[in-house]
């Protein structure tokens, strides 16, 4: 049995959460959120380590339909957010729309149709006149590849699949990877470990973060009416401000990797740790850290920052390349996800069979991050390049949202079968990229997370939050064409030149 839909979303991250806000807002009713897990929460379902929680104050990483009020909690825990997120589904009335237990294997366009056809891992089919990929970047774990990793006798896990039943208390244990997860982790485990060796290969800039909450005259400050919003639009404007410049080296670069540098030297006593956890890179190359902890952590005496590479895994432990093997009683692997592998491991085939991932063998891309030529009616949330390393990424979300459902809008004044970004936007807007992407620290050598394999960035947004709404500030006629049912992989430059005017 087949089930037909308007629409289909898959995820239900904070992205297939807002889509299906503005759906339901838009009255939609006729549509279903695809998801891989048994709850709503996308990568705050994933990851539940000790001391997970995220980095930007709770006021901005919130929905501007449903802000976050507290006057209490400054910033958000791994457990304050999926419970806000499960708040925000029910209070929406998205519960008869979700699909739980439902992964996506293959989203197949119909030409003849021009209709999608989307197949389950349990051999459900679903075909619906549109499809929105919210998948977000960070949710597929990545595990390097080391020599005798499968030869470990003990349990090792990664951060986003952490091992609740495993008992830390007294183990020794190696921690391979110093990124957000190590560093939040770290202090948490460090408290009950007999010992934890932490295999450092790239270190990283951190910043002191602000307290978790506020403090009393804030507290009585944010009781004024109004103050939630000021606050909110006042974060905004100094994340644009403050923060996205040191991605461009602008004003605000030498400032922050001074003060970083500062941070770094008073709370780091001991010469040469202090030189093995100082970065080489500008600071803004890889993602900047906020953090109180990390380093009064490295300085315990159960904890062991090791710095020579990693040779091999044994059965009892880690041996590195300067011959010292150190025993391990567990592993545990803060190494990142495979953020650069869009779409993986759904297999996408558009008009006339093409696919997808070939297309993005050496890179995804995509307009704005969320359409690509050659897929009519679908769209993409947080897709390439759409990841802002210097702000609130749910609030990046919810201006895709409002420009796909312009898009859902201007298909159903026009009559269209279906549309799809036009050749020409995308030659002009990856022309625009390339040279944005040019003048940011990311272009340098330093390796990252927002890079793919051959060194092309393709994670990031090269600009404030507020450009790329500016971006999305247009009509989409001047961007998308209409695609005839029956198309099939046809050049769509004559529907590029007859669509260039048409409004409706």
């Amino acid at each position: 049995m087949v089930l037909d839909l308007k629409v289909a979303v898959v995820g239900a991250g904070f992205g297939g959460i807002g889509m299906g806000v503005a759906l339901k807002r838009a009255g939609y009713e006729d549509f279903v959120i695809l998801e891989k897990g048994d709850r709503v929460g996308g990568v705050w379902r994933e990851n539940t380590y000790p001391g997970c929680d995220c980095d930007v104050p709770s006021h901005l990483y919130s929905f501007s339909f449903a802000p976050y009020r507290s006057a209490k909690q400054r910033y958000p825990g791994q457990e304050q957010i999926l419970s806000y997120l499960r708040q925000v589904a029910d209070d929406h009335g998205l519960t008869p729309h979700l699909r739980l237990n439902s992964a996506l294997s293959r989203a197949t366009y119909l030409d003849d149709l021009a209709r999608w056809e989307l197949t389950t891992t349990d051999g459900e089919t679903i075909r619906a006149d549109v499809v929105i990929f919210a998948l977000g970047q960070l949710h597929r774990p990545y595990i390097p590849t080391i020599p005798g990793r499968d030869l470990f006798a003990g349990p090792a896990f990664h951060t986003a699949r952490w091992d609740h039943h495993r008992d830390l208390r007294g183990r020794d244990i190696a921690v391979i990877g110093t990124g957000s997860s190590a560093v939040q982790l770290l202090p948490q485990i460090a408290r009950i470990a007999g010992r934890v060796h932490v295999y450092q290969r790239t270190p990283q800039w951190l910043l002191p973060k602000p307290a978790r909450e506020f403090g009393p005259v804030s507290r009585l400050a944010l009781h004024v009416p109004g103050a939630h919003q000021v606050y909110r639009r006042a974060l905004h404007r100094g994340a644009d401000t403050l923060l996205a410049p040191i991605m461009h080296r602008g004003w605000s670069a030498r400032p922050a990797q001074w003060f970083a540098r500062a941070y770094l030297h008073r709370r780091v006593t001991d010469p040469g740790l202090r030189a093995a956890v100082t970065p080489d890179y500008p600071i803004g190359g890889k993602r900047i850290i906020f953090d109180n902890a990390y380093y009064a952590t490295l300085a315990r005496h159960n904890v062991k920052l090791v710095t020579d590479p990693i040779q091999r895994i044994v059965a009892d432990g880690v041996e590195t390349v300067d011959g010292a093997h150190r025993r391990a009683d567990i592993l545990i692997y803060a190494t990142g996800f495979r953020a650069a592998e869009f779409m993986v491991p759904i297999s996408v085939r558009g008009r006339g069979g093409q696919v997808l991932q070939e297309q993005w063998s050496d890179g995804a891309d995509a307009f704005m991050g969320l359409a690509v030529p050659g897929y009519p009616n679908a769209f993409l949330i947080a897709g390439p390049n759409s990841f802002t390393p210097a702000g609130s990424n749910p609030t990046m979300k919810e201006y895709q949202i409002g420009y796909i459902m312009e898009c859902l809008r201007w298909r159903e004044e026009i009559g269209a079968p279906a549309i799809e970004v036009g050749a020409t936007a995308m030659a002009r807007y990856r022309t625009w990229l390339q040279g944005a992407m040019a003048k940011t620290i990311w272009s340098g050598s330093v390796d990252s997370w927002f890079k793919h394999a051959n060194g092309r960035v393709v994670n990031p947004w090269p600009g404030t939050t507020r450009s790329f709404a500016r971006m999305l500030a247009h009509h989409p006629a001047d961007a998308f064409t209409v695609v005839p049912a029956g198309a099939g992989i046809a050049s769509n430059a004559r529907a590029d030149a007859e669509q260039s005017d048409r409004r409706s």
